[in-house]
């Protein structure tokens, strides 16, 4: 598995990645008016590559040319988009995923990560070292779901 930035080729697997986890993997956690409200239907990779790709760090996991999952980062130390292929769920690929964006963020001179984690996912973020700042309520084409402003304070590696 190879986690590298991500390219505007990568936005067909990357819609497809969003859209399928969120009607799969999150489905076990939301109703089926949740999941509809949160992914009606498959982004246009090319409106996700202007609005996305193109605005922040995407890094995706790479399982030779199938890609597992991704992760994006804001210049800010958000990470918007965190999604793990529901053919990849518990192997490794957030981890992984996960790492570089850190790395990233060290390197970029950032003290901290910040997320809007979902109910499915803010067990892997806390296990991750991430605390829970406030559970919130979103609404998504008048739809209210539940998440969670978590928050990682970064520290520099000194071992180099």
């Amino acid at each position: 598995m190879n986690v590298r930035k991500a390219t505007d080729e990568d936005a067909d697997q990357i819609v497809r990645i969003f859209h399928d986890t969120v009607h799969t993997v999150n489905l076990g956690d939301y109703t089926r008016e949740q999941v509809d409200a949160w992914s009606p239907e498959m982004p246009e990779p090319e409106a996700w590559t202007s609005h996305r790709l193109c605005t922040r760090s995407t890094f995706v996991a790479d399982d030779k040319g199938i890609l597992a999952g991704f992760g994006e980062l804001d210049r800010d130390g958000h990470i918007d988009g965190f999604y793990c292929h529901h053919q990849y769920q518990r192997q490794g690929v957030g981890s992984a995923l996960l790492h570089r964006i850190e790395q990233e963020a060290i390197s970029a001179g950032l003290r901290r990560l910040f997320t809007e984690a979902s109910i499915t996912a803010r067990p892997f973020f806390a296990a991750h070292g991430f605390v829970v700042l406030k559970q919130q309520i979103v609404v998504r084409r008048h739809v209210e779901l539940k998440n969670f402003l978590m928050e990682k304070q970064l520290q520099a590696d000194t071992s180099h």
